[in-house]
């Protein structure tokens, strides 16, 4: 149909999320190594309209609200050539351990998030 496909969007969420993490200094498989994992628990996209093959995306991605136990990740896909909105969406991450165990957010990790907020 030369359009992308519907499901290529939670890949654009989890490589956009990867980056937003990376710059404010979580690194994830440096996160993971100290045996804290944030595992998707939610996800969702809103399609607005249909991206074509070989079009350039810009995928804005925000955290407005600072975690306790869970985190809240919202992107914007737009075309890069006019900001054409293409989908909108989120996807929500619990904060557990290696064993799978929930628990409450590191301090480390939430000083990062809010020093995110100050910048």
């Amino acid at each position: 149909m030369g359009i992308v496909y519907y499901s290529r969007y939670l890949e654009f969420f989890e490589e956009a999320r990867t980056e937003l993490l990376s710059k404010i200094g979580l690194n994830i498989s440096l996160v993971e190594r100290t045996g804290i994992y944030l595992p998707v628990i939610t996800s969702h996209c809103d399609y607005k309209r249909s991206a074509k093959l070989e079009q350039i995306l810009n995928i804005k991605t925000s955290i407005n609200k600072i975690p306790n136990v869970k985190l809240k990740i919202e992107y914007e896909v737009s075309l890069y050539e006019n900001s054409t909105l293409i989908a909108s969406g989120y996807t929500i991450h619990a904060f557990t351990n290696s064993l799978g165990k929930p628990q409450r957010i590191p301090t480390e990790i939430q000083a990062r998030i809010v020093e995110s907020f100050n910048n």
